[in-house]
């Protein structure tokens, strides 16, 4: 394809993905197939998009850079297969594109100054999600990852395992990129569970047991979380308040985020 150079802008924190071995890795992860819902956020240069669409027949892109979306909409070889969304991701409704009885699958080399807030807002759709594979900041994907009782273990991590089961995929380093950025980075799997009710929590009650645990997260339970519960009622939940957050599983913080959405829905009535 034969196109002017287009110069990485940092104001949309671009890094394009150059490497053919990692591109290759991402694409095996993804498995896309003819007749998939299929949705790429920022596809940049293409370097994810061609190999993608090759194996399919239809694909969604979102990107929020005007040049970009215009270059792939004159792409020759992916045009026809190509509907491209410009627009910000972080504000679009992922719902639009759903059809009955499918599911989707999203993919992308996020932007590393917006992958959290953008992770937040895709959990929001995962009931019409199939899987979701991103290109992250590695420090990002040990800490959706991690297990407890490490020091990656925090905030994100509750939130993800929450939604998704998240698997990392490939370490990437900075010279897959142009430009290179200054940190490594690494692909996350991300699964969206299926939630049985009785382990399900309103998810503003379960970030604000997870702000105040990891707000100071080398404090006990019994401090950090006193705001919220006394030492008797975290031991009537079968915890012991001399631990430290990260010490906890996840499930333990559904556990204290459904007793919490109890008490609170207790004192309204």
């Amino acid at each position: 394809m034969n196109q002017p150079e287009h110069k990485a802008r940092k104001r949309f924190g671009q890094n394009f993905l150059h490497d053919p071995v990692v591109i290759e890795r991402i694409v095996k992860a993804i498995r896309p197939q003819v007749g998939e819902i299929l949705i790429e956020i920022g596809p940049g240069l293409g370097a994810i998009t061609e190999p993608v669409a090759e194996r399919t027949d239809r694909l969604t892109v979102i990107e929020l850079d005007r040049d970009l979306a215009a270059r792939l909409s004159q792409h020759p070889l992916l045009a026809d297969k190509l509907t491209i969304i410009q627009t910000d991701a972080m504000k679009f409704d992922f719902a639009s594109l759903a059809e009955p009885g499918k599911k989707m699958k999203i993919f992308g080399n996020l932007p590393y100054n917006i992958s959290t807030p953008l992770l937040f807002h895709l959990f929001h759709f995962c009931p019409l999600i199939e899987n979701m594979h991103f290109m992250l900041q590695k420090e990002v994907v040990q800490r959706m990852t991690a297990a407890p009782g490490s020091k990656a273990f925090g905030r994100l991590t509750v939130m993800t395992q929450y939604y998704c089961e998240a698997l990392p995929v490939v370490e990437v380093g900075p010279g897959a990129f142009k430009p290179a950025p200054k940190v490594d980075s690494a692909v996350v799997r991300l699964l969206p569970r299926n939630r049985p009710e009785t382990e399900q929590v309103p998810v503003h009650i379960l970030n604000q047991v997870c702000l105040e645990a990891f707000n100071q997260r080398r404090k006990t339970l019994r401090n950090c979380l006193g705001n919220l519960a006394t030492a008797e009622q975290l031991e009537s939940l079968a915890l012991d308040p001399g631990q430290r957050p990260e010490q906890l599983s996840v499930d333990d913080f559904i556990r204290i985020g459904r007793w919490l959405a109890t008490q609170q829905e207790s004192k309204a009535s």
